[in-house]
């Protein structure tokens, strides 16, 4: 990014470290965070849409308020400062994410008979019940969409597994055995 798109130095590094406990989960080995290039693309299209939308218009309406004077009863004042507090946090927390970001591609995985990353995995687990998950990074995973976490237990199971191959799976009521009944990846192009 261009460096006068970028906050002031002293509102970058304030609350550094509350940015990366509150919102970054587990930091994965290496310290790079493994995304899909659609999670990628989601990341970076918020981050824009913060930047060069939202912040302004706040900006604006915090000029507004601040222009009709006494500001310790402006509740238009002292929310738009709270909403550019927020705004700036996740604003931080989206670049560092993006700096340290390792864009994987699942198309473009040689392996395809074992679960790696970007894999779409259907399994059968001990109560007979057939989930279909795809295992992506760690902002992008969704349940409501099938999309866990390369973090989460049950894909770090069934990483490097085949289809055929049980694993043991430990969960809160107890631990579960997985049965790979197939493995998807995106085709290449």
């Amino acid at each position: 990014m261009a460096s006068d798109d970028r906050l002031p130095a002293a509102a970058e590094d304030a609350d550094d470290d509350e940015d990366e406990s509150a919102d970054s989960g587990p930091r994965p080995p290496g310290g790079r965070f493994y995304m899909t290039p659609e999670g990628h693309a989601a990341l970076k299209a918020e981050l824009d849409h913060l930047w060069k939308s939202r912040r302004p218009e706040v900006v604006k309406v915090v000029e507004w308020a601040a222009s009709l004077g006494d500001r310790s009863e402006n509740a238009d004042y002292k929310e738009g400062k709270r909403l550019l507090r927020q705004i700036d946090k996740r604003v931080r927390f989206l670049r560092k994410r993006l700096d340290n970001a390792l864009v994987v591609d699942p198309s473009q995985q040689p392996n395809r008979h074992k679960v790696f990353f970007g894999a779409t995995v259907t399994y059968v687990n001990s109560r007979d019940e057939e989930l279909r998950v795809k295992i992506v990074g760690v902002d992008e995973a969704d349940m409501n969409e099938g999309k866990i976490s390369w973090l989460s237990p049950i894909a770090r199971a069934l990483l490097k597994a085949e289809v055929g191959d049980e694993v043991d799976v430990r969960t809160p009521r107890g631990v579960d055995t997985l049965e790979v009944l197939g493995i998807e990846y995106p085709e290449k192009g």
